[in-house]
């Protein structure tokens, strides 16, 4: 078997992943997973130990303030 050479890159002193990060309004383009934290956990908190019959009507208020959260951040939720 006839071996063939890789070749590699080579540093220059330059962060060699530079190139790969989006610049501009892609970059500052948030993940809807990394906001409204703190409404997150308040609204999955309120829905999971809910005693009502409806949790998802109990805690309509919570579920309000998470989607406008998000509104703010640019995700709308139905």
């Amino acid at each position: 078997m006839a071996s063939q050479a890789i070749s590699m890159p080579t540093a220059t002193g330059a962060n060699m992943g530079s190139d790969l990060k989006s610049a501009g309004p892609a970059a500052a383009k948030v993940k809807p997973c990394c906001v409204c934290l703190d409404e997150k956990k308040t609204r999955d908190e309120c829905m999971l130990f809910s005693n009502a019959k409806d949790p998802q009507q109990d805690c309509m208020s919570t579920i309000d303030k998470y989607k406008s959260c998000m509104k703010g951040f640019g995700f709308n939720l139905p």
